[in-house]
């Protein structure tokens, strides 16, 4: 869905802005900025980059965001959802191949609308 460029680390992301699937489309959970090393944080950048879009996917507020086209999975840790459907603890463990994209996580089943 997008991430923030990073101030500190040239060329890379400080944090991915995250999208989830509810009620046949995308909406925004909330963003991850820990488990990236140094090279992976460069790495998605560039990945990110390659399908950057104009506009966002899903509204959400915040400064310098970059959207990119929902084309990348990622699979992320996290302890639990906060009342608004924002993950809490949110933590990156890598990007998924494409071919698990039908496992993506639906929250359908949450009972708060956003």
């Amino acid at each position: 869905m997008g991430y923030e460029p990073s101030i500190a680390v040239p060329g890379a992301i400080a944090s991915l802005l995250l999208a989830a699937k509810r009620n046949g489309g995308l909406i925004y959970v909330g963003g991850v900025g820990t488990g990236f090393k140094r090279t992976q944080a460069i790495a998605l950048r560039r990945q990110l980059d390659a399908i950057r879009t104009p506009k966002p996917v899903v509204s959400t507020k915040g400064k310098n965001l970059v959207w990119v086209e929902p084309k990348l999975v990622a699979e992320i840790d996290y302890r639990g959802w906060t009342d608004d459907l924002s993950l809490r603890h949110a933590s990156f463990k890598g990007l998924r191949d494409f071919e698990d994209a039908g496992e993506i996580f639906s929250i359908n089943s949450l009972p708060l609308d956003r």
